[in-house]
């Protein structure tokens, strides 16, 4: 969180403040004691292989002999990652180029397949779409161009922050800031926002849809922000894209009218739900498209999507284009409520696939996801910079492909060793 990763501001031989957005050297020394054991046991930087569903077999080397673990950590939460159609996508598009890569800038020469995914993409999501090989990077890409007042009629927005927005947005604060001013005010604090919006002329907010260690924004109240101040919203929607929607639309842009305007960025990933690889940007009109594809930084130094991934993109769209999704969409419901009938946690109840076990200790959450892998079942555990110092947990992602047994025996783990499992946020403040 990101008030625990500030130290007190100094100043620079310049007279500028630092370590007001950035304080690495403290993050790693309050963290390494929690990593090293978390590494020690055995819980970071594991190796699989995908099975079926969502088993996987622990390790590397031969598979005879390695035992075989249940994933309740990755995001694939439609259970698309190992999709046939996805699979085959891939390969299709590496075969039909006979490459994977053209190491080439984007504003000079772009795989046709990828302009297919593009156009596709838009259609579905009634937007401007642009694809980036990781979300990050597309984030990236425009936190630039938002400080620089050329999203906002050439007037430089106050970029405000939520305190708990994702890394891959927080991360940029320090190059926003040499373009323009910018506040953290606390998780979806919309009473802090709105005076914000009354005593500044522009104002940019920068936000989680879904937020990945739970819990969401308040769409509908940013919006009527929006309607009254002329709000911007940037609101990265990586975990709640697929997951709502005909279209697989995603929880964000499920909530705003057919056409976005030129008010709105949203940011999604390829990955998670979608099933593929990548991320993209959502844009509302054709001059925000034509300024991202001549200034976003890593749309023009050749970091487009391999053909894998636009390959397994195209493969993905097909399943958003028919039944299946909404199967899987309603798979996934239902699943959520075969655990939240059994553990009680601070998200229970809400429509999300994130679930997160709140511990405190960051020794005895190691320790019990370390248990949880033990009896078949990985587990995410959390802990400082993720979390705030004291509030480990352990997150749980649910997907339209476990099946109902696998969830009910990690309950049944999970309430052996936390048997007061109550509401406890280990992410909120």
């Amino acid at each position: 969180m990101e008030n625990e990763m500030q130290q007190r501001s100094v100043l620079s031989s310049s007279g500028r403040p630092t370590g007001q957005f950035r304080n690495t050297a403290y993050m790693i020394n309050e963290s390494r004691a929690h990593f090293d054991a978390a590494h020690a046991a055995g819980l970071m930087a594991v190796h699989g292989r995908s099975m079926i569903g969502r088993a996987f077999a622990l390790g590397n080397g031969p598979l005879d002999g390695r035992s075989q673990v249940i994933d309740f950590a990755r995001c694939s939460y439609l259970g698309l990652d190992n999709h046939p159609l996805i699979v085959a996508g891939a390969i299709e598009a590496i075969e039909a180029h006979g490459s994977l890569h053209w190491s080439c800038a984007r504003t000079r020469l772009n795989f046709d397949l990828l302009a297919d995914l593009e156009a596709i993409l838009s259609e579905m999501f009634c937007a401007r779409v642009l694809a980036f090989s990781t979300v990050m990077l597309a984030n990236q890409g425009a936190m630039p161009l938002l400080a620089s007042g050329q999203l906002t009629g050439g007037r430089k927005p106050l970029v405000v922050f939520d305190r708990i927005a994702h890394i891959s947005l927080a991360y940029h604060k320090p190059v926003i800031a040499d373009e323009t001013r910018v506040e953290t005010i606390a998780h979806n604090d919309l009473e802090a926002l709105e005076r914000l919006c009354r005593k500044h002329t522009m104002v940019a907010y920068v936000c989680d849809g879904v937020y990945s260690m739970g819990g969401n924004s308040p769409i509908k109240e940013l919006r009527q922000l929006q309607e009254r101040y002329g709000l911007f919203l940037y609101i990265d929607d990586a975990h709640g894209i697929s997951l709502f929607g005909r279209q697989g639309e995603g929880f964000a842009r499920s909530q705003f009218p057919e056409v976005m305007g030129d008010r709105t960025i949203i940011a999604a990933s390829l990955a998670k739900g979608f099933g593929a690889s990548g991320g993209m940007l959502m844009l509302g009109t054709v001059s925000h498209e034509d300024l991202f594809r001549r200034y976003s930084i890593p749309y023009a130094f050749s970091v487009a999507p391999n053909l894998a991934a636009v390959g397994a993109a195209l493969g993905s769209c097909k399943i958003h284009r028919s039944a299946e999704l909404g199967e899987r969409q309603n798979r996934l419901a239902q699943r959520i409520k075969v655990f939240d009938r059994r553990v009680t946690t601070a998200e229970k109840g809400n429509s999300f696939p994130i679930r997160m076990i709140g511990i405190g200790s960051e020794a005895k959450a190691i320790a019990i996801a370390r248990e949880l892998l033990d009896a078949g079942f990985y587990t995410l555990v959390t802990f400082f910079p993720t979390v705030a110092r004291e509030k480990a947990g352990i997150r749980v992602c649910i997907t339209a492909d476990h099946e109902v047994r696998d969830i009910e025996r990690l309950c049944d783990c999970i309430l052996a060793r936390v048997p007061d499992t109550t509401a406890v946020a280990s992410a909120l403040p």
